[in-house]
């Protein structure tokens, strides 16, 4: 008796599965199921949040969301981000499918979502060419930066700095008060 083929998933049939409490993304087709997240987790993407929201108050270059968010960049991809800044013009029509210009990612990894964030994800932001992707480990106190032509991550260990195209002064965020203990 041979196995059943995996069944390959669109951003429609995504959207129609039912608000269970997780968090439910297609990549290339592949249906990422996650559950909720840990307490440091959702702690780490509020400091995250709130540190882009503050800067991008000032540097009025995009506009800051979490998830739960609907980006897809055609019928095989719908990735919620954890964190991520968005081209403001597209932001503002307050259309998520008109949210195709990312201009930052972040996910803070979990261990539900670590081995999907590092690879899978991170490939597909990478051909979507976002310019830059965090991925915030809070157990090890570190980032991986990526950017769309990196084979290898850059570790940073004691402060992120971003400085998107029309700043006119970079984000520095240190990584010491973003790993504070609570």
């Amino acid at each position: 008796m041979g196995m059943a083929a995996p069944l390959y998933h669109t951003a429609e049939m995504v959207r129609a599965l039912p608000d269970d409490g997780n968090r439910y993304e297609v990549v290339y087709g592949e249906l990422l199921v996650t559950p909720a997240p840990r307490l440091w987790h959702q702690k780490l993407v509020f400091r995250l949040a709130s540190a882009l929201d503050f800067y991008l108050r000032t540097e009025r270059v995009g506009e800051m969301f979490t998830s739960p968010a609907d980006i897809s960049w055609g019928p095989d991809v719908l990735v919620q981000p954890d964190v991520f800044v968005a081209d403001r013009a597209q932001a503002r029509t307050l259309e998520w499918s008109r949210v195709r210009d990312l201009l930052l990612v972040a996910e803070v990894l979990s261990p539900a979502t670590a081995r999907q964030d590092r690879f899978l994800k991170r490939r597909r932001y990478q051909d979507a060419g976002i310019p830059v992707y965090w991925i915030v480990d809070g157990d090890e106190r570190q980032v991986e930066v990526w950017t769309p032509a990196d084979a290898f991550p850059q570790f940073e260990r004691e402060r992120l700095t971003w400085h998107p195209p029309g700043a006119g002064q970079a984000l520095v965020l240190p990584l010491e008060d973003l790993f504070r203990p609570l």
